[in-house]
């Protein structure tokens, strides 16, 4: 990793980089990602040795049996995983982030205690349902029910783009049990993805091929009582509770993203001859890599400012939105720059077109940039 700066981490901070980047170098080669990304694989290896290395237990408190992990040592894994590898990071995400955070803050002790020591021993895997196919930014405008029946719930309805839901033993699904109350009508229920009814296809997408989206429908799918995280139609408030850690480490996805896109650039800029010279010699390519470099910078400065702001106890809404902004529009800029400085080399095969294909996502998924500046916007008083 060049130029990683660490100025302002701890030495366990520190460690933490240099562990799980060792970790990942042995058993995630560059060539096995290459090969995952061809069969649209999931990258299950890595993931669990993530896991056997108690690298799952991080962001849980040590009563549940995890590490009580800071926001800032979060955003350093993240950063770490997004560096080498966008779909192990996404693996990690979805199940330990998305579905273990709802599992420690709104599960029932009977749901928490069963699932979650099997997720940080690698052994389950989760992800959210939220999005359908006429309601994406809009999750109070969601069609899936849920009704009662006994003691549970019978949920009917689709969704769509899913990330690693084809991988998942439980899905946390956003549903209306009051279908007329708006956002007061939601209510999150986990669901079994064995379970009779639950149908989930593969979709082809861009990038991320190795954490694929997915389609998930749902027909008359039973799920017990205890499964309701929270209280029936208080869903709104559980959504809306963890959006700023998912802002913070979808930032430091960007800069890892970033900085990798950077280093496989200048590798090859530094052995590629033409008219006679090196071609990072030329002055029209240095720029780009000066470029590159600011924009990777500007990536990393916001998102360990929102995530010390984050363990600080400050309001930090502005802070994480601005950081996912910044990182993932940066991100997909530099992997530009390093495409154009690349050319053919780039394009056709290797590791910068899956790396450019990965940075798309990143201004679209986790609230796409036009939301985001909504809601920077709305904090502005700009009518004041």
């Amino acid at each position: 990793m060049t130029d990683y700066k660490t100025f302002g981490f701890t030495d366990e901070q520190v460690m933490i980089r240099d562990n799980v980047l060792g970790l990942l170098q042995r058993v995630l080669p560059q060539s096995r990602i290459a090969e995952l990304d061809a069969a649209q694989a999931d990258p299950t290896e890595a993931f669990q040795a993530l896991a056997a290395d108690g690298w799952l237990a991080l962001p849980f408190a040590e009563a549940l049996g995890g590490a009580n992990a800071s926001n800032k040592d979060m955003a350093v894994f993240i950063e770490a995983l997004g560096y080498w590898h966008y779909g192990v990071r996404s693996a990690y995400m979805t199940t330990v982030i998305y579905g273990g955070g709802h599992l420690k803050h709104h599960a029932r002790p009977e749901l928490r205690d069963a699932l979650l020591p099997k997720l940080i021993a690698g052994e389950h895997r989760m992800a959210i349902a939220y999005t359908e196919p006429e309601s994406g930014s809009d999750a109070a405008g969601i069609r899936t029910r849920a009704v009662r029946d006994g003691d549970g719930y019978r949920i009917t309805g689709q969704k769509v783009y899913i990330t690693n839901a084809h991988v998942a033993d439980t899905l946390i699904v956003s549903v209306k049990t009051d279908p007329g109350a708006g956002r007061r009508g939601l209510s999150l229920i986990a669901v079994d993805t064995k379970a009779e009814g639950v149908t989930i296809k593969p979709m082809n997408s861009l990038g991320t091929r190795t954490s694929r989206p997915n389609e998930v429908f749902l027909d008359n799918v039973y799920a017990p009582a205890h499964h309701l995280l929270g209280e029936e139609n208080g869903g709104w408030p559980l959504l809306m509770r963890g959006l700023n850690e998912e802002r913070l480490l979808l930032a430091a996805t960007g800069a890892g993203h970033a900085m990798r896109c950077l280093d496989v650039a200048r590798e090859f800029a530094r052995n590629r001859v033409a008219f006679g010279r090196k071609i990072a010699e030329y002055q029209a390519v240095a720029h780009k890599f000066a470029d590159m470099h600011m924009l990777t910078e500007a990536a990393r400065l916001a998102t360990f400012h929102a995530a010390d702001m984050l363990d600080a106890g400050e309001d930090a809404v502005m802070a994480t939105t601005t950081a996912k902004l910044i990182a993932t529009e940066n991100n997909y800029k530099v992997a530009d720059l390093a495409m154009q400085v690349m050319g053919g080399a780039g394009y056709v095969e290797g590791e910068m077109q899956r790396l450019f294909r990965e940075a798309r996502l990143g201004p679209i998924g986790g609230g796409s940039s036009e939301i985001l500046r909504n809601v920077l916007a709305a904090r502005m008083a700009l009518s004041a």
